[in-house]
């Protein structure tokens, strides 16, 4: 082993990039940030929306299971790397693609970030609309003007819920971790609130599981479950992506699995089982089917429900929104030019492009979000493969730290000027796999994240393993 020392490089490390040495999160701040991620208006519909595929009550939960069980997995690999060095997902990915090179995927998740969190901030509007309404209908006249494709009405909400969540994140991590380690609880005390009032109404009786206008069975059912499988998985890609981005902050390896396991399989199932229960229930109460949780609650005629019902849907977007769409994309952003952009800064910057692409524009036109969010998805598979099949199977789990903030030639992520050519050829054949099946062969697309991640990890395996002097330069240096 050598012992000699390489030159840091102030461009490559801020306090906020730097290998975190506080790493005092237990297993319930995990826990609690899968619950701010799953307790979500998006996966209260998409919990749902599984139910109406045509399979059995059963077959759902085992999809739900099976799906989930994926994600818990990934979760735990991509965690790995980033609690043992206390370093955030594009600091991960220096070991992978270089240190300037890491700016490629971190770049990817960084936009498909900044387009989630514009749509997310303007669903939740609609809540603050609901309880703005409730209080002061004097208000409705604010819909008749309108301006970028946007009422007045829906500014207002909008613009309310941006500057919320921007005023959590003005106070950094510390705030952050306060708002998922309550958010997630008391979220579910509102969704119990919300279950018994509707069973209340109806009775348990009149409450029919079987949510599909089709019944199917045989293969037809086996396909279907699949394909619910890969639906649990792949909602879940982004945040799993950048885990390392929270894992860093954990005490040890067991906290974070003890986290993670209750935070994704028990936790999804749990809130799965409220969400359907609570659709059941709209179809005696309103006379149909009601997946769209805003609209359940604008819907009841209890004055204290939808006031906490609106309220609730607010704390959920707001922790779903920091979790999965502000976290990441300031880590991201601040790895481009760590002196210039700050945590803070990033997360900002990934505010404001939320407020330009005028989300609600976006999420109208279903054209415009499915080739905008599902190209950029479609280098979320190759990703995985490529980072995984390095850490895991090249550097065999090592990590050298000060190379990764070295910009020296001897250091080993240095690779050629910084890029890791290598990497960078194998996304762009698993990310050109990933296209063709979302956009060509469609009936793959369900599974493009696994087709191009297989892809990026052979092909990136062939293409290192052929560059002894590259695996044996990383091996060659002490490491943790």
């Amino acid at each position: 082993m050598s012992d000699t020392q390489l030159p840091l490089s102030p461009n490559l490390s801020n306090r906020d990039l730097a290998p975190e040495k506080n790493q005092n999160w237990s297993w319930y701040s995990i826990f609690a940030f899968w619950m701010s991620d799953v307790h979500s208006v998006g996966g209260y519909v998409f919990a749902a929306s599984l139910f109406a595929l045509g399979l059995a009550g059963w077959q759902v939960f085992v999809c739900l299971l099976a799906g989930i069980m994926i994600v818990y997995l990934f979760a735990n690999l991509m965690g790995t790397p980033g609690q043992k060095a206390g370093i955030p997902f594009p600091v991960v990915c220096r070991l992978s693609f270089g240190i300037k090179g890491a700016n490629i995927p971190a770049i990817i998740r960084g936009l498909i970030a900044v387009v989630w969190y514009g749509i997310q901030t303007y669903l939740a509007s609609s809540s603050f609309i609901i309880l703005a309404l409730y209080f002061f209908p004097q208000l409705q006249s604010l819909e008749s003007v309108s301006f970028l494709g946007l009422s007045a009405l829906g500014w207002m909400g909008f613009l309310f819920m941006w500057i919320a969540q921007a005023f959590v994140f003005m106070f950094g991590m510390r705030m952050i971790r306060k708002v998922i380690d309550y958010s997630g609880p008391a979220i579910y005390v509102a969704m119990f609130a919300l279950c018994a009032y509707m069973i209340y109404r109806t009775g348990w009786s009149a409450l029919n599981f079987d949510l599909g206008t089709k019944t199917l069975s045989g293969w037809g059912a086996l396909k279907e479950m699949v394909i619910a499988i890969a639906l649990v998985a792949g909602y879940f890609a982004g945040p799993t992506l950048n885990f390392s981005d929270f894992a860093r902050y954990c005490k040890s390896p067991k906290q974070m699995r003890l986290g993670n396991v209750l935070g994704l399989p028990l936790n999804f199932i749990i809130f799965s089982v409220f969400s359907v229960v609570i659709v059941a229930a709209s179809v005696p109460l309103f006379g149909q089917m009601i997946t769209d949780p805003i609209e359940t609650v604008h819907r009841l005629d209890s004055g204290l429900i939808t006031v906490l019902g609106a309220l609730t849907f607010i704390l959920a977007t707001i922790g779903i929104n920091i979790v999965a769409n502000f976290v990441s994309p300031a880590f991201d952003f601040s790895n481009v030019s760590p002196q210039k952009i700050g945590f803070k800064t990033g997360g900002f910057i990934a505010a404001i492009g939320a407020l330009l692409i005028t989300p609600w524009n976006l999420f109208n036109n279903p054209d415009m979000i499915h080739y905008t969010v599902d190209l950029l998805a479609a280098l979320i598979g190759p990703l995985y493969g490529i980072v995984l099949t390095d850490y895991f199977k090249i550097k065999r789990q090592k990590i050298d730290v000060q190379a990764l903030y070295s910009e020296s030639p001897k250091g080993c992520y240095w690779y050629e000027g910084g890029f890791n050519k290598r990497a960078i050829l194998a996304l762009i054949i698993a990310g050109a796999a990933s296209v063709l099946t979302s956009f060509v062969f469609t009936e793959l697309a369900n599974f493009s994240i696994f087709i191009s991640g297989i892809i990026a990890a052979v092909s990136y395996q062939l293409l290192m393993t052929r560059s002894s002097e590259v695996v044996n330069l990383a091996q060659s240096r002490s490491q943790i």
